[in-house]
């Protein structure tokens, strides 16, 4: 098994085969963690499940951290896709960023498991060593400022929903420790949003 010190990415699927077989793994591992704790899903668990060999699976990801970063982009992007398909219009960018947030805070929530078992692998990743981990926040900063109306972000705008991104993952965490209700930090999310994000470039009154 590769060395956790290892940097390199999930190894990307380059044929319809291999896309599917990720795919797979991908499936596998989100349903298996989204019924037990992450300590107790199995690499061999998630091979079987998904009908592949462990050296396959190993040599996509070198490790269950590995995995897990990478479930975690794969639910972005599928939060992302499923978003695009059901856009809404909205009064305000920070509205619109909220109903995205809020949306994605529900759909974790509804898996908890799975929620905790992604979010304590990003937690635990860094990116010289776990390249896809940046990933995550690309793609979900890029959501938001699609959820905000924004084409052309200025510094200010990558700046403020980078802290949106990192204030919703505390939010999420306190969330699933149990720290705080699901109504508290629903409550949270608005008034950070109506905080952060009133000065985002599409705001009305701005060019």
């Amino acid at each position: 098994m590769p060395r956790l010190s290892e940097a390199r990415d999930a190894a990307e699927p380059s044929s319809v085969e291999q896309v599917a077989r990720h795919g797979r793994i991908l499936d596998a591992a989100a349903q298996l963690a989204a019924e037990k704790d992450l300590e107790r899903v199995q690499m061999h668990e998630v091979a079987k499940l998904a009908g592949v060999a462990i050296g396959t699976l190993y040599r996509y990801f070198p490790s269950k951290t590995h995995l897990f970063v990478a479930v975690m982009v794969d639910q972005i992007d599928q939060m992302a896709d499923g978003f695009a398909r059901r856009p809404r219009t909205f009064a305000s960018p920070a509205d619109g960023v909220y109903d995205l947030l809020l949306r994605a805070n529900r759909a974790l929530m509804r898996r908890p498991k799975l929620a905790t078992a992604m979010i304590q692998s990003t937690a635990s990743s860094n990116a010289a060593t776990i390249p896809d981990v940046a990933k995550i926040d690309r793609h979900f900063e890029a959501m938001l400022l699609r959820s905000a109306g924004i084409v052309e972000p200025t510094v200010r705008d990558t700046t403020v929903i980078r802290l949106m991104v990192a204030l919703w993952f505390g939010l999420i965490q306190s969330g699933l420790n149990g720290r705080a209700s699901i109504p508290d930090t629903e409550s949270d999310l608005r008034t950070a949003c109506d905080l952060l994000l009133v000065d985002l470039s599409s705001s009305p009154g701005r060019g």
